[in-house]
């Protein structure tokens, strides 16, 4: 049996997001961002509940600051007490994973989506997506960019700006474009 566009999205392997399904998906997850953008001055229980709405999963006390921007919301596994500071921008082809008591700055961006390398596949409008980890207690400044794939561990500390191209080591401090270690780890 043939595996749908959504199932080929959701497993990392070549898919086209023109499909129908997905789209949909888009739409719903653009109807959601509007409510939860516009929901900036009402309290953290109701921006809460709205997060569960989407996210796939969601801890306590985490909390996103409008204006905030993502694929599907379905993809995204926040920990307890995971923050999020204005602009924020998730493409979650595939799951993003942020640990518990992680920050994060203003104008992050979190891309899993990717797009293959060889021209003629990449012309047929396919894509994919690779999932990125966050672990526990990260400190990301104010707008890194997180390319597709990485995962970053426990304590892990990203200076503002930095692009992160590989997989940053617990307790490690990454500076620069694209970002390499600077302390720990």
């Amino acid at each position: 049996m043939a595996r749908t566009e959504k199932e080929k999205m959701l497993a990392g392997e070549l898919y086209f997001a023109s499909d129908a399904e997905i789209q949909a998906d888009q739409a719903a997850t653009a109807a959601w961002l509007v409510r939860y953008n516009a929901a900036l001055g009402e309290s953290g229980e109701t921006r809460h509940a709205l997060l569960r709405e989407r996210c796939g999963s969601v801890g306590g006390n985490v909390v996103i600051r409008p204006p905030f921007h993502c694929d599907y919301g379905y993809n995204l596994h926040l920990g307890e007490g995971v923050f999020l500071n204005y602009g924020c921008v998730i493409l979650d082809v595939v799951e993003v994973h942020i640990g518990a008591g992680t920050q994060i700055g203003p104008l992050v961006q979190i891309y899993t989506a990717d797009h293959p390398r060889d021209p003629e596949t990449r012309r047929s409008g396919a894509e994919f997506g690779k999932p990125i980890r966050i672990g526990r207690n990260v400190w990301i400044g104010g707008g890194a960019i997180l390319l597709p794939g990485v995962t970053v561990g426990d304590d892990a500390i990203i200076g503002a700006g930095s692009v992160v191209t590989r997989d940053v080591p617990a307790g490690a401090t990454v500076v620069g474009n694209p970002a390499k270690v600077v302390a720990g780890g």
